[in-house]
């Protein structure tokens, strides 16, 4: 088996800070915290991936943005 090929977003914390690294192959794609690399990775089958890239792009639902309970 073949380590993965990690990739850095490019809205991460330039200092260091939040960061989140994805690796994709033909049966997974998997996400994890950059400052513990050798801790959990979340996997996610690639259509699932694809929803939620899809669900982030689209915004939230109803266009509205999200509101808080005191905001009403």
């Amino acid at each position: 088996m073949t380590e993965p090929t990690w990739r850095k977003s490019s809205y991460s914390d330039a200092s260091g800070g939040d960061c989140v690294e994805v690796a994709a192959s033909s049966d997974a794609v998997r996400v994890r915290d950059s400052k513990r690399v050798t801790g959990p990775a979340l996997a996610l089958a690639p259509d699932s991936w694809e929803a939620f890239v899809g669900g982030l792009k689209r915004g939230p639902a109803g266009g509205s943005g999200a509101r808080s309970a005191g905001s009403r």
